[in-house]
């Protein structure tokens, strides 16, 4: 059966066809339903344009500053007023807009290296080796810590300010590792260098503007590179062994020196007893020959035996002495005469 058929009711053939056909029968199987389209009125236009309006403005006009943000408005692109934390109210964009930036957090700047998501360390060869003054190559990984001083010039001044921190902070680092050796870098240098660095780049930042201001900076590993780290290490294994024998020398150094004095000193002292005591017993002597010469001359006779006896008394302690007078001959064998004693016999 044609197509057509379909289309024609009253052609033989067609059940239900001819004169006598009507009602129902007479549709088609593949009449589409129409939608009825209700007519647009002017009313519903200002609902949409109410409903519309109320979706871009409640948004926009409110807006919340946290504790630790500072809310800047502009108006039209200009700057226009700064916010402190709470709810605030604008104009809604773009009649205004309004930035929270955190003016309190302590944002993180690495220079050699970057953090990964997982806690790990990532090396950036190109920004952690540095040229030394003595023409010797380090390996330096630097934090630099920095906050929003100014929000305004923080917002408006510099595009990228983070970017702008780590590549003056790497270009004054190479600065300052230039003009020292590499045994100050790696070792008592340290402290000097991020002092230094903290002010020249705080002096570059503040020159750009860009309201950021530095909190610290933290040399986190200063080493040689992997290829000369084992002959540095003898070095430094050398450097000590060097300072250890130089501190040994130094301690014989200051305990012997002392000593040496003290003896050197006693030495000195014993002599200048000696010599007093000479010259005390040579002025003693003296002043006693002069008395004894005294005497001698008021008794010349008895004095002279008295020195006799005391002298012989001194010279044979030991040995039985006999002193016998010019009258007598012989020797009393019964004269009691004890060793070491004198006996003047006279005969009278």
């Amino acid at each position: 059966m044609p197509w057509d058929d379909l289309h024609e009711p009253g052609k033989p053939g067609n059940k239900g066809g001819g004169s006598q056909g009507g009602g129902s029968q007479d549709k088609s199987p593949f009449d589409i339903p129409q939608i009825q389209i209700p007519k647009f009125k002017p009313s519903m236009f200002w609902i949409v344009g109410g409903l519309l309006l109320m979706v871009w403005i409640i948004p926009g006009t409110f807006y919340f500053v946290e504790p630790d943000e500072e809310g800047v408005v502009v108006t039209f692109g200009k700057f226009s007023r700064i916010t402190q934390p709470g709810m605030h109210f604008k104009f809604p964009s773009p009649i205004e807009h309004a930035s929270t930036p955190k003016v309190r957090k302590i944002r993180r700047a690495e220079i050699g290296f970057r953090t990964t998501q997982g806690g790990g360390l990532q090396k950036v060869p190109a920004e952690a080796l540095m040229l030394t003054g003595d023409q010797n190559i380090i390996d330096i990984n630097l934090v630099v810590q920095y906050k929003v001083m100014d929000s305004v010039a923080y917002l408006f001044n510099v595009r990228r300010v983070h970017k702008l921190v780590r590549n003056i902070s790497e270009t004054v680092v190479r600065g300052i590792v230039g003009s020292r050796k590499i045994d100050e870098a790696l070792t008592t240098g340290k402290a000097a260098i991020q002092i230094t660095a903290q002010e020249q780049i705080q002096t570059l930042l503040n020159k750009h503007e860009s309201g950021v201001q530095i909190v610290t900076i933290q040399l986190q590993d200063v080493h040689p590179p992997e290829q000369v780290a084992s002959a540095f290490k003898d070095v430094v294994s050398a450097r000590e062994d060097k300072e250890r024998m130089i501190n040994e020398a130094q301690g014989y150094r200051n305990a012997v020196i002392p000593e040496a004095r003290g003896q050197a000193a006693q030495i000195v002292r014993a002599s200048e007893a000696y010599r007093e005591e000479k010259i005390n017993m040579a002025i003693g002597d003296s002043q006693r020959f002069i008395l004894h010469y005294n005497e001698y001359k008021k008794a010349p006779s008895i004095t002279r035996k008295r020195i006799y006896l005391e002298t012989m008394e001194e010279v044979l302690p030991s040995m039985q002495k006999f002193v016998l007078g010019n009258n007598k001959q012989g020797v009393l064998p019964i004269l009691p005469l004890r060793p070491g004693t004198l006996a003047d016999v006279t005969g009278k």
